[in-house]
């Protein structure tokens, strides 16, 4: 990445606009500023947990390219080009927590935290206001999913941010190695998630990857008590069948048990899943179908790109193309099915 020079540090603190805190604030009193601290790499803001919506401001007297990333890593604008002279501007809305990303992980740091970086970058301003209103799409997951803490690996929910508009806000509780019955245990996992949940919000759910040695039983029942649970505080499921392996038949197909996620019990752990979201009458968005579908079609050889496989042989985690594509995917399914607009 190309850094900016000091001057252009300089003029990018100085065209950085305050966070406006309104909590307790008469509405006919102007809101108390609190300051934003920037680089020319990045900005911290010092909030307490919460969602917020943030506006920045793209452009600067030459061409430039900038992309925007918040807490770990999550995608919120992918590089944007701008032309000599142009200002756009782009908003969307950041979960702060406390741990920042993957809920068993390390804390992080406190408050908000912006990665600005792109082959150009030019930020002209920022803006970030508190936005406790704002409809969540909480996911709970596994490590195809998850807040992935370092390159090259990322989840699709660690994506999905850069493609919701203004007023939708990822809050992303998926977390690596978990199964159905393990979010269910630990407090920090579905406990976690489902106390953030108020009436209208979207609870995604995607486990199968670690339910390896899950009855059909048991895995149906803890899919249906993650949905009854979400439906009591008012929130609508939507039940999400997992990736697909990039584990290839010698015709080139993906029909095999392991590329389609049957455990070593035998169980087709996708069909459990859209067969409980018939029964149940549960939002169902088919990622096995629409992965196998993808990478099927990109084939043997060009599809290690969506995955790890160059770089550690892995046919399961995705690099940040695919978990981008996949991101997408799970995002047109949603719009398709009315979910969100």
């Amino acid at each position: 990445m190309r850094r900016a020079s000091t001057a252009g540090a300089l003029a990018l603190v100085t065209a950085t606009a305050t966070l406006m805190t309104l909590a307790a604030v008469p509405a006919e009193a102007a809101p108390t500023p609190v300051p934003v601290h920037c680089t020319p790499a990045a900005c911290h803001v010092d909030v307490a947990p919460g969602t917020y919506r943030v506006t920045v401001t793209l452009g600067g007297a030459d061409a430039g390219s900038t992309s925007v990333a918040a807490e770990t890593r999550r995608t919120l604008l992918p590089e944007t080009p701008t032309a000599p002279g142009q200002r756009i501007r782009r908003t969307f809305t950041v979960d702060v927590r406390e741990p920042e990303g993957e809920p068993t992980g390390p804390a992080g740091s406190p408050g908000l935290d912006l990665a600005v970086g792109g082959t150009s970058p030019q930020l002209a301003g920022l803006r970030v206001t508190p936005a406790p209103r704002a409809r969540k799409v909480v996911l709970v997951g596994d490590s195809t999913v998850c807040d992935q803490p370092g390159a090259p690996y990322a989840g699709w929910g660690q994506q999905l941010p850069q493609y919701l508009g203004r007023g939708l806000v990822v809050a992303n509780y998926a977390d690596s190695g978990e199964s159905t019955q393990s979010v269910l245990d630990n407090p920090s996992l579905f406990p976690a998630a489902l106390a953030r949940v108020r009436r209208g919000d979207l609870v995604l759910v995607q486990l199968a990857h670690n339910d390896k040695q899950t009855p059909a039983a048991t895995y149906r029942a803890n899919l249906a008590r993650m949905v009854d649970a979400v439906r009591a505080r008012g929130g609508r499921p939507v039940l999400v069948t997992p990736l697909v392996r990039r584990w290839f038949n010698a015709d080139g197909t993906l029909d095999n048990g392991t590329a389609l996620l049957v455990n070593s019990l035998g169980v087709d752990l996708p069909a459990e899943i859209r067969a409980l979201a018939a029964d149940a009458d549960v939002p169902l968005v088919d990622l096995t179908a629409l992965t196998r579908r993808r990478v099927e079609e990109l084939g043997p050889q060009a599809s290690k790109a969506l995955y790890l496989y160059d770089e550690k042989r892995d046919n399961t985690h995705t690099s940040v193309r695919g978990a981008t594509e996949y991101a997408a995917l799970v995002h047109g399914e949603l719009l398709a099915q009315g979910l969100i607009r």
